[in-house]
């Protein structure tokens, strides 16, 4: 009711004045597209404004506003581009797919991990205490993302294969920006730096491919943080930029720290035969004989082991891995997939696999 406070979105261009809202107070909205929230007290409305009519009136503007809002978003969205290029149907939908290709006539990441359930996920980020304020957002995770659906990031398997992916992807970069590790889960992506790192982390081995600049730390930083000399200078190669000399770019830039993190969760070790985590979640991997009996299995228990080895693997119950696992499940929650999905024990959590690199002791006779 009009006699008590109440909040309402109205559309109220700067130019013209309401002949219900000349209270002195009153200031009008910036503009006429974007939406306001404007808070309609008795003192602001004269005794007239009061019956049914003002009340239709008011309804009438917030659903004509709200038409609008959604016309122009509309009229914004690029179109589908659809073509047959040797028999195979490419397609692109701009921004998220820049370039024609076969999985944008399907799936994307956008299609089933939309801008709410990024702010579910990650509902802590920007409050005053989180060391990352305003820096991480959904648009900078997808427009990194358009650079690795092709390549199947999101996009391997169907939608419920991409959907376990992405919360797989999001569960690890969550438990490592966390502002309270080992504790509430709400609180992924309150950090994009180490903030007070105990050294500079130069290897000096890698002095001739990527030398370490004077008076520059290489630090963690980033979705996944990077560490030492050598990662910044390998992941700035493969992204077209110059991390070994300038890795603050990962804290300025959340695109680009997002794009950092999915080039590491893409990306296998030819060096030291370990496939990607990727791989290793979707099923491309496909495990030897000595990684059988290592009990190294596809699964996101295998993405730890990628990505952590030896720190959090092989350990039994550690709680390290535990906080990795529980933050991938409670992010499937949100994003209503079935923890079930997520597979069994042995194959959610690393806690019994051998790291990779790592084999079991032969026990046949000579």
């Amino acid at each position: 009711p009009f006699s008590h406070k109440f909040l309402i979105t109205l559309s109220h261009p700067p130019h013209l004045k309401s002949p219900h809202l000349t209270h002195p107070n009153f200031q009008p909205p910036n503009s006429s597209i974007q939406l306001n929230s404007i808070l309609l007290q008795p003192q602001f409305l004269p005794a007239h404004a009061m019956d049914a009519t003002t009340k239709w009136l008011a309804i009438t503007a917030l659903a004509l506003t709200l038409f609008s809002a959604a016309t122009n978003a509309e009229e914004t969205k690029p179109p589908l581009v659809v073509k047959v290029v040797k028999g195979k149907k490419l397609c692109d939908k701009g921004w998220e797919c820049k370039g024609l290709s076969a999985y944008c006539c399907n799936h994307t990441i956008s299609d089933f991990f939309q801008t709410y359930q990024f702010e579910e996920l990650f509902p802590k980020r920007n409050t005053p205490v989180a060391h990352a304020s305003g820096f991480w957002d959904y648009h900078s995770f997808i427009t990194a993302a358009a650079t690795y659906q092709p390549l199947g990031f999101g996009t391997t398997g169907g939608k419920n294969v991409g959907q376990l992916e992405v919360a797989a992807f999001l569960g690890h970069v969550g438990s490592k920006t966390s502002l309270a590790t080992g504790g509430p889960l709400a609180w992924g992506l309150c950090y994009n730096k180490e903030l007070s790192p105990e050294k500079t982390y130069c290897d000096d081995y890698y002095k001739y491919d990527y030398p370490c600049t004077p008076g520059v730390s290489y630090h963690g930083r980033g979705a996944l943080p990077l560490y030492w000399n050598y990662n910044y200078g390998k992941t700035g190669e493969a992204l077209k930029v110059d991390l070994l000399n300038h890795p603050e770019y990962l804290e300025n830039n959340a695109t680009l720290a997002f794009q950092a993190a999915m080039w590491k969760w893409m990306t296998p070790d030819k060096k030291n035969k370990l496939p990607s985590a990727h791989d290793a979640f979707v099923g491309n991997w496909k495990p030897t004989k000595n990684d059988t009996l290592a009990k190294r299995a596809p699964g996101f228990g295998a993405t730890i082991n990628v990505l952590h080895g030896e720190q959090m693997c092989g350990k039994g119950d550690d709680e390290a891995m535990n906080n990795v696992v529980s933050h991938y499940l409670y992010y499937l929650d949100l994003m209503g997939v079935g923890r079930e999905d997520a597979g069994p024990h042995e194959v959610l959590t690393c806690g019994e696999q051998l790291p990779f690199g790592k084999n079991p002791v032969s026990t046949s006779s000579s």
